[in-house]
């Protein structure tokens, strides 16, 4: 059986945990402190999670290789589209949800320097709030049938329906913050059935 390294509120880590469920797959579960990376350090040689070992030794860290990775192990029940131009598009997703669309809420944990750049960044993750609202407008999923794409930005919109962080990572108080779903009734439906999806 696979084993996942993982720690509590990794919101990466429960990208993978969607996948998994998604697709069937059991694994033995490693849950790391943060205070001590030990585990996942002398299993991947680096010291973030989430880390995948495959039965046969094969190690692969990062949230989005993983999810690569078990959609080329395990391709049913898909998590990406077979059309090459929908893949493309989920590949652009990809690019742009973990390169932009995280930078204001890191700029904001990191101690963004003033009031108004605070405002600034506030408001362009409100504005992407409407482009989420958007793409649900034809369906249930981000990009039409479920995929790799609701797994990989669900741990982190979700915040926008909580009223505290549940731990105390900066990062997680600046998405309580400064994502609303008022006005988005598309965006808090998707977060409610996202949240009732099973988790490996």
């Amino acid at each position: 059986m696979p084993t996942l390294y993982r720690a509590h509120f990794s919101t990466n880590a429960e990208r993978v945990a969607l996948a998994l469920a998604h697709k069937g797959v059991e694994v033995d579960s490693v849950v790391i402190e943060y205070s001590d990376r030990t585990p996942v350090l002398e299993a991947s040689g680096q010291p973030l999670v989430p880390v995948l070992v495959e039965d046969d030794g094969t190690v692969v860290a990062d949230s989005r290789r993983i999810l690569r990775h078990l959609e080329a192990t395990r391709p049913d029940p898909p998590l990406f589209p077979s059309e090459p131009s929908h893949r493309a598009g989920l590949d652009v997703f990809f690019e742009w949800f973990d390169e932009v669309w995280k930078g204001p809420p890191n700029a904001i944990a990191d101690g963004a320097s003033s009031e108004a750049e605070i405002a600034a960044l506030s408001a362009r993750m409100d504005g992407w709030q409407d482009v989420f609202e958007g793409l649900l407008g034809g369906s249930d999923h981000l990009l039409g049938e479920f995929s790799a794409a609701d797994c990989l930005a669900f741990p982190f919109l979700k915040y926008g329906a909580l009223t505290e962080s549940p731990d105390d990572d900066g990062f997680h108080h600046a998405l309580v913050d400064h994502l609303s779903l008022a006005g988005r009734p598309r965006l808090a439906d998707w977060i409610e059935r996202m949240d009732e999806r099973p988790r490996a």
